[in-house]
């Protein structure tokens, strides 16, 4: 009961500046000062300007900005329009047709840029418009690209993943590793439920593709060779070890910006649109990880992870009812946050009871991430409806509903890594990598 004080001054102070529209970042540090003055004897101040600096420059954080450029690079070439020219000849004939190319070409993206809004954008602008054309259900693509896009966040390079392993002093290699085969199984899971959806609505008369011969959809793959090759120079470095992270993004950045060049893409305008664009991206993501490491010095001098471990320790929970609870808890969570301040504003309480409990930390930040994705797609602060909103003009309320299905799949997605935890942790055990992230 002695922590119970502390906790609900902690709550009340930071549902009181996130209410009042405080940046994330700076609710966090707002809470973490009131915290330490109110409950220890150091200066609160000189805490913060210490904490602060030392997470700022920590050297495994560079992999973040420029993933996230090479993102913003991408966003403004022609890769969008190029994927569906080189993805719909081979989804065509598939159960459920061309909303295939949602998933598939979410899937391909997410694995050159790392973030769920920028695969959601790029995929939905070349989609959409194609889809409705022709006269595929709104709810049907909706839905998928609201669900595929949130693979961004699993398949790497995965800034979540990246935010998490800063967090908690865990190699990013090893956790990009870990999130190859969920994602994929869960973009299977994804196409698995179009197809059968196809065979039982009943609105689902899109219009027919004409027939192409399989040397002309061979030739139509031409179009996926640069991403591919963007891919393998990425993602393989780093898994054959001749990379780390940060390395391995610095070659993403380079090969972004010779594909936008190759394609007449590359101007001064857009060149400096993508630079602005991953600046301000960074730059949020960063102060909420410096606001996140001050609270987590924060509570940590007030002893409330370590009180709050305890006592869920007290209540004897199984791992499968402790990972229950979490569950429930981030999905909570995650109508109120986006993933990255769910994952940093709460990692100093989870991990000492994650430890405790002896669950894997590399395959519990794929559980994270699993989660963390339904925030995506849950109302009122799913961001990934947000961007569908102006992207299509609908309701949240509609989008909301249309999203429900692949939210459901995600709770699924959950079980089976409970059920199977080699699925994440099989790759990550048995290659090497590279030392320093």
């Amino acid at each position: 009961m002695e922590q119970l004080a502390p906790i609900l001054i902690f709550l009340f102070v930071l549902f009181m500046l996130l209410g009042s529209g405080v940046w994330v970042g700076l609710a966090l540090m707002g809470v973490a000062y009131v915290g330490m003055d109110l409950f220890t004897s150091r200066p609160a101040g000189d805490a913060m300007v210490t904490k602060v600096w030392s997470s700022s420059s920590s050297w495994t954080l560079t992999a973040l900005p420029l993933f996230i450029w090479m993102g913003e690079i991408l966003y403004r070439t022609r890769l969008s329009e190029d994927m569906f020219k080189g993805l719909s000849p081979w989804m065509a004939r598939l159960p459920g047709g061309l909303v295939h190319t949602n998933i598939v070409g979410c899937t391909v993206f997410a694995a050159v840029s790392g973030s769920s809004a920028a695969t959601l954008t790029t995929v939905g602008k070349m989609s959409i418009p194609e889809l409705r054309k022709r006269n595929y259900p709104e709810t049907m693509v909706i839905g998928t690209l609201a669900g595929a896009a949130t693979l961004g966040l699993m398949i790497p390079p995965s800034l979540t993943l990246i935010v998490y392993g800063v967090t908690i002093n865990e190699s990013i290699t090893k956790l990009f590793m870990a999130g190859v085969f969920p994602g994929l199984v869960l973009a299977l899971m994804f196409m698995a439920y179009v197809a059968v959806s196809s065979k039982v609505m009943k609105d689902f008369d899109p219009t027919p593709e004409p027939a192409m011969s399989f040397m002309e959809k061979v030739k139509n793959s031409r179009f996926l060779l640069p991403v591919i090759c963007l891919i393998l120079v990425v993602i393989g470095s780093m898994y054959m070890g001749f990379a780390t992270a940060t390395e391995a993004a610095s070659f993403g950045v380079i090969g972004g910006l010779v594909l936008a060049a190759a394609q007449g893409s590359l101007t001064m305008g857009t060149f400096i649109e993508s630079l602005m664009g991953a600046v301000r991206t960074s730059a949020m993501i960063a102060l909420i990880l410096a606001g996140a490491s001050f609270l987590s010095l924060s509570m940590g001098f007030t002893g409330l992870p370590r009180g709050l471990a305890d006592l869920i320790a007290s209540f004897d929970l199984s791992r499968f009812e402790l990972l229950m609870a979490l569950l429930v808890f981030y999905i909570v969570l995650g109508c109120f946050l986006d993933g990255i301040s769910s994952v940093v504003l709460t990692m100093a309480v989870v991990e000492p009871m994650i430890r405790e409990a002896g669950i894997d930390l590399i395959w519990f930040g794929i559980f994270i991430v699993v989660v963390v994705e339904m925030a995506q797609i849950t109302p009122p602060i799913g961001f990934n409806l947000f961007v569908l909103q102006g992207m299509t003009g609908h309701e949240m309320s509609f989008i909301a509903r249309a999203a429900i299905p692949m939210f459901l799949i995600m709770v699924v997605m959950v079980f089976v890594l409970i059920a199977w935890p080699d699925l994440a942790t099989w790759l990550p055990d048995n290659i090497r990598s590279r030392p320093g992230g």
